[in-house]
């Protein structure tokens, strides 16, 4: 994904390979943009996607599937399909800057044409975050925007965060995929908890393939222990995610952050 407009012919083409029953979504390189079990479509396949569900533990069980969901990058629609099909959203909506990601989603990948609870759109996601129409209409924000390099964030700076976090409505939830080195997760997190609060933000422990989810909030009240593994036992049974472990894995923002945060000049 890029952030500057391009000619159809310059946009890097979706590819795909498939191996032992699982279909990956490439941008013209060995990184894995997407997966999917083709047995199972709905069924997220990669541990770091199913950690970007994090957020369902924020979220009281009986308020979970309510408001708006919205994607930004496409990858091979695991979390809009899951969204859509699975939770049964209200409204999902995907914001995707390559054609060929959503023709292969669509040929490829299960991804439903768009209808009353389904809008996905070939958008710049810098820019549709910064369309004040799109302020305070999302519960739920999943932002995982890597191109074929899959080197750093597409979009990373504090404007974008600061937008995204306008996108929340009050009580709403962001979760970022962040890879990379311990010290591009640093910068990425700062930029979040600059925007967000630090005590508004966490992270999971990075996955073994060095995926780390972090999860910001908009004025977001941490229940209580017992609470948390309520909705970690309620999420487990009922769409068989490893909640559980996520609640082992989740941690507050390093105190490394918080201390560069508080280091730094006040403008």
């Amino acid at each position: 994904m890029s952030k500057n407009k391009a000619k159809k012919t310059d946009w890097i083409p979706a590819t795909l390979s498939e191996y032992d029953g699982v279909r990956f979504l490439h941008l013209d390189s060995i990184w894995v943009q997407g997966a999917m079990r083709i047995r199972k479509p709905q069924q997220l396949e990669l541990e770091y996607v199913q950690r970007m569900m994090a957020w369902m533990l924020w979220r009281d069980s009986e308020t979970l599937r309510e408001g708006r969901a919205v994607q930004l990058g496409l990858g091979a629609a695991a979390i809009t399909r899951f969204c859509h099909k699975v939770l049964r959203m209200p409204h999902t909506t995907a914001v995707e800057i390559n054609p060929t990601v959503i023709a292969a989603c669509r040929a490829w990948f299960h991804l439903p044409e768009d209808e009353a609870r389904l809008t996905v759109l070939n958008q710049d996601a810098a820019t549709w975050v910064a369309d004040a129409a799109h302020w305070q209409t999302a519960a739920v924000l999943n932002v995982d925007l890597y191109d074929h390099d899959a080197a750093s964030p597409v979009l990373d700076d504090e404007l974008f965060y600061a937008n995204c976090r306008q996108v929340l409505a009050e009580g709403g939830l962001m979760t970022v995929n962040l890879f990379g080195r311990d010290a591009s997760f640093a910068r990425s997190a700062a930029r979040i908890a600059s925007v967000f609060g630090s005590d508004q933000v966490w992270s999971l422990a990075p996955t073994k393939e060095g995926n780390t989810v972090v999860v910001a909030a908009r004025g977001v009240q941490v229940p209580d222990r017992e609470e948390l593994e309520r909705r970690a036992a309620n999420i487990e049974s009922r769409y068989e995610l490893p909640a559980r472990k996520w609640l082992r894995l989740v941690r507050p923002l390093p105190l490394s952050i918080i201390n560069q945060l508080r280091a730094e000049p006040q403008t």
